[in-house]
């Protein structure tokens, strides 16, 4: 396991000095239901602690990164920045699930590529980085995975206000469901212009660009409320 940690410590970019609270992290709650004598307890408050690191950590750099946001838009950002998807995805880019010890249940069943295993294991993670080397090291190895994803989580909130605003007028005065199609995707696979087009009924009601079908849609909605016709 010495071995396996080293390497791992390396992919994280982050030097433990005492190893077993590296250890302790990767430790789900089947592999002591099998292994009782075990010497680590489970991640589970390591987890704790850690969900309460990234919560803060995202929230301050919402906070001065960004003076421009209500409070109700930086809750929208945060929650995607720590929500089990965003968590288990920035776990599965470290490769946190090969060094799970689980039970040999949960490990058949899928465990090492599950959602919730992966997000809680990166929540230990950050707990037991607290725990080995204090509040600042772990700040900035939160800041440096939250960093690769804003710009998605960005994406996604802006995306979803303005489709959602759009579906509570259109519901609201039609009760109806707006609908996106793709009208047009251009451009080299490196570089796509997706084309999106917003209808209600058979009518057109907002046309939008951009460098994903998510975008386009988020571009069409916005058309869509801008105009007064629709």
């Amino acid at each position: 396991m010495s071995d396996d940690l080293n390497t791992l410590q390396e992919s994280l970019g982050v030097t433990f000095n005492d190893q077993s609270h590296l250890e302790q992290a990767l430790v789900h709650r089947s592999y002591l239901n099998e292994n009782p004598d075990y010497s680590l307890p489970s991640n589970e408050r390591l987890e704790f602690l850690g969900d309460a690191v990234l919560g803060f950590v995202v929230a301050e750099k919402l906070y001065f990164e960004f003076p421009h946001l209500s409070e109700g838009e930086m809750t929208k950002l945060r929650a995607a920045l720590v929500c089990r998807e965003t968590l288990a995805r920035m776990a599965f880019s470290l490769g946190l699930g090969n060094y799970l010890k689980l039970g040999k249940g949960e490990e058949v069943s899928g465990g090492r590529k599950r959602l919730r295993n992966l997000a809680c294991t990166m929540e230990a993670l950050v707990g037991a980085i607290l725990i080995d080397q204090g509040v600042s090291a772990s700040e900035r190895f939160v800041l440096r995975l939250v960093d690769s994803e804003m710009g998605r989580a960005v994406e996604e909130a802006i995306t979803t206000d303005y489709k959602s605003r759009l579906q509570e007028v259109i519901q609201s005065r039609e009760q109806k469901t707006p609908v996106y199609r793709t009208v047009r995707v251009e451009g080299p696979e490196h570089r796509r212009e997706f084309t999106v087009e917003v209808m209600v009924g058979n009518s057109v009601i907002g046309r939008g660009q951009g460098r994903s079908k998510r975008m386009a849609e988020k571009d069409a909605a916005k058309a869509a409320l801008e105009n007064p016709s629709a």
